[in-house]
């Protein structure tokens, strides 16, 4: 990877793991035994505003008590050395990129600890809950709703990302599933564009085959590893 300048990270939950945050979907399709349609879609919460915000007043406090783990740690210290462009895309909502040191992250999910006020277009840093529907920082409407994308809502800064892509040497995924999109197919993107590819993951992902390399195990010890040879 000699000729490596710009490089372009994809993040997901398996990146998390470890720190103790639950991946999104679990056993039967539950999140935190709840359906994932009835507290992560614009139609959950327009049926039932509170148990979504009581839902993510959960999540959001509960975030704000992990720590960022090895994986977390290294992809900072390589944000902070890498001498060419590299952005960290991370499909977490989570901080703990940000925790951790890394400055070059977009969330392309959002955050928890952002609040997206429908009223006036604002998002406020957010820490404590919005069940009992506070005003807006901005505008005063009691409007504020969790900044996250839900399933039927378009990522964030997608044309940031595909400019990115375009101009990357290497697009490595870290513990991603492979089965939500459109990050899904950054993968096949990138591969059209003739960039080299690698996958660092717990298992192969649905996606795999379309990597130039995978590497299975935990991201504790894949990441740091592999930060460690691009570092040299």
């Amino acid at each position: 990877m000699a000729d490596i300048r710009n490089i372009v990270i994809l993040t997901g939950a398996g990146v998390s793991a470890e720190s103790g945050i639950d991946t999104f979907r679990g056993g039967g399709g539950l999140w935190e035994q709840h359906r994932v349609e009835d507290v992560a879609t614009p139609e959950a919460f327009a049926r039932d505003p509170d148990l979504v915000l009581r839902f993510y007043d959960m999540r959001r406090a509960a975030i704000q008590e992990k720590e960022p783990n090895r994986a977390h740690a290294a992809l900072a210290r390589l944000d902070a050395e890498w001498p060419g462009d590299l952005l960290i895309v991370t499909q977490n909502v989570d901080d703990l990129h940000e925790r951790a040191g890394a400055r070059r992250v977009l969330h392309m999910h959002g955050t928890h600890l952002n609040a997206w006020c429908t009223a006036c277009d604002a998002r406020s840093r957010w820490t404590g809950p919005l069940i009992d529907r506070p005003p807006c920082p901005a505008c005063g409407a009691r409007a504020l709703r969790p900044d996250v994308v839900w399933f039927g809502e378009m990522p964030y800064e997608m044309e940031r990302i595909y400019g990115a892509l375009r101009a990357a040497d290497l697009f490595v995924s870290i513990g991603t599933s492979g089965a939500v999109y459109p990050a899904a197919g950054f993968v096949r993107e990138a591969r059209e564009l003739g960039t080299q590819t690698l996958e660092l993951n717990l298992e192969r992902s649905q996606g795999s085959a379309w990597f130039d390399e995978t590497r299975l195990g935990p991201a504790g010890e894949l990441v740091p590893a592999w930060v460690d040879e691009m570092l040299g």
